[in-house]
């Protein structure tokens, strides 16, 4: 299968609420796809589906070829996932905290340190290894995270809302290196966001809104000659009871 990831049919509910309503989608292997939503939308809910944190009610979900219902722990060993809330040691070294990280996946000695070296590498942290997080900034812990999510060598990564709480500038500098990850290493990202500055022309975009899925194409054929914050006000008003 050429995608990287794959959503069949997926619902879920929460007592009787839906969250989920049927969505369907898929993003090839080695695409930026940006999963635009408003909060409530459904993203983080579909993220912990993804990851294997929730059962859907219904839906299969297959991640680079393999169905994560009916293989869980192989197919969750190929993502990577930086989740909304940061989840780092304070008071260890960035180096701890990917060194702890690499043995959660099984990974030590040379292995270890070749992937921890390799994943500081991308994300510009190398000269911060031996820092506690504690005095890292907002943009530093959120790169470091990107780089725990990579230890591993995922082939799939997801972003739920992962400049949350940053500046402009960090947002704009975390967003390109997802991109560069695409670009340089082959991955395929799902970039969960509520902001529109953060979704580029030829990203693939979904937008999602109260559990369904209202738009799925490159992000300027969804456009047209409107503004992309312009096209998704008007899909969320026409679509919100």
């Amino acid at each position: 299968m050429s995608e990287g990831l794959e959503v069949q049919g997926l619902s879920h509910f929460y007592g009787s609420k839906k969250a989920l309503n049927d969505i369907s989608f898929s993003v090839h292997k080695g695409t930026f796809c940006a999963l635009l939503g408003p909060n409530g939308a459904g993203k983080s809910t579909l993220f912990a589906l993804l990851t294997r944190l929730f059962v859907p009610s219904s839906g299969e979900i297959n991640i680079s070829g393999e169905n994560l219902l009916k293989n869980p722990r192989h197919t969750l060993s190929k993502i990577g996932v930086v989740f909304q809330q940061p989840t780092l040691d304070l008071d260890l070294s960035v180096y701890q905290n990917l060194t702890y990280a690499a043995a959660l996946q099984g990974l030590s000695g040379l292995e270890a340190s070749q992937n921890i070296h390799d994943a500081l590498t991308q994300l510009g942290m190398q000269e911060r290894a031996g820092e506690k997080v504690r005095g890292l900034n907002g943009g530093h812990r959120r790169r470091m995270e990107i780089a725990r999510a990579l230890i591993h060598k995922p082939e799939v990564l997801l972003l739920d809302e992962a400049t949350v709480g940053l500046d402009a500038q960090t947002r704009s500098m975390i967003t390109s290196y997802a991109h560069q990850l695409v670009e340089k290493e082959g991955l395929t990202v799902l970039w969960a966001t509520h902001l529109v500055d953060e979704v580029l022309p030829d990203d693939q975009l979904i937008i999602l809104h109260n559990g369904i899925v209202l738009k799925n194409d490159i992000c300027k054929k969804i456009t047209g000659k409107k503004s992309l914050g312009k096209t998704f006000a008007e899909l969320i008003e026409s679509h919100s009871s």
